[in-house]
């Protein structure tokens, strides 16, 4: 019983003698302002990865109707079985 008592001393202990953070010490419109330029640097970067998202795909669709238009790859890439139709 008494270890537990010791340990639950030693945690409030330790919170007050935590040293003042830069969040602390930054006034409250610059921490805003800081916010404000972390949230609109992550917006731009989905907005990046978005329209690379799309580039890729535009790029497939390029591709695949290449594909579709080429008699010999359809020919390869069939998976029908011809015998049925015999």
């Amino acid at each position: 019983m008494a270890k537990k008592n010791k340990t639950a001393a030693r945690p409030a202990a330790a919170s007050q003698d935590k040293p003042a953070t830069l969040k602390d010490m930054l006034s409250a419109d610059v921490l805003d302002k800081l916010k404000a330029q972390a949230t609109e640097l992550r917006e731009q970067e989905h907005e990046r990865q978005e329209q690379q998202r799309r580039e890729v795909e535009e790029e497939r669709r390029a591709e695949q109707k290449r594909r579709d238009n080429d008699f010999g790859y359809l020919l390869e890439n069939s998976k029908q079985d011809w015998k049925k139709y015999k």
